[in-house]
């Protein structure tokens, strides 16, 4: 693919045909992205990071060095990937088995954040909002603004969008420390509360 006006590529990566790259991204040092790939807008691909085919980042997506997305996995909007976090994509690999065809999807929704050295075992989606905590190892699905911390990850607490963790009174309502904004804890849930 060639350079376009619309982003920047470090000329010692490759992009591969079929490809889409959003206005404003920024692809630095090392990086490959595979055929058929969508990339949104104003994303940051740190260097060393592989983007296997048919991978879907939406915009402002953050990918800090060395990390690979895998076929199957699908990041919303503003999702944070830290560095040498891992996504899986087969759940039972064997070198001398093909199961290309057994790609499991994995969904990052809109405002994740995955810690550094976090593996992501495919099939479990990561909430809105949802916090992975370095180091961690995510074996099931984790809901929205869910703090999970450990191996395997367990919840801890509940974030905010702003990524400050959350601290309910008695009525279950809690306040972001930085943005003020209220969230509600009800039936296991947190919202937070518009207007």
């Amino acid at each position: 693919m060639e350079q376009s006006n619309d982003f920047y590529m470090h000329p010692s990566s490759y992009i591969d045909e079929g490809c889409s790259i959003g206005k404003g991204t920024k692809i630095w040092h090392f990086c490959h992205v595979m055929p058929n790939c969508i990339i949104g807008d104003n994303c940051n691909i740190g260097q060393n990071v592989v983007i296997s085919p048919e991978v879907i980042l939406g915009n402002n997506v953050k990918v800090q060095n060395n990390v690979s997305i895998y076929t199957g996995v699908i990041c919303e909007d503003d999702v944070f990937l830290g560095p040498s976090m891992v996504f899986t994509n087969i759940i039972n690999p064997r070198s001398a088995i093909n199961r290309k065809t057994q790609y499991t999807k994995t969904i990052v929704k809109k405002g994740a954040t995955i810690g550094a050295n976090a593996t992501i075992v495919c099939g479990h989606n990561i909430g809105a909002y949802a916090f992975i905590g370095a180091g961690s190892v995510v074996t099931k699905d984790v809901p929205d603004y869910a703090l999970v911390l450990g191996n395997p990850a367990k919840q801890t607490g509940w974030m905010s969008e702003y990524g400050h963790k959350l601290v309910f009174n008695k009525e279950g309502k809690a306040k972001c420390p930085e943005s003020g904004e209220e969230y509600l804890l009800e039936y296991g849930k947190v919202s937070k509360i518009i207007g």
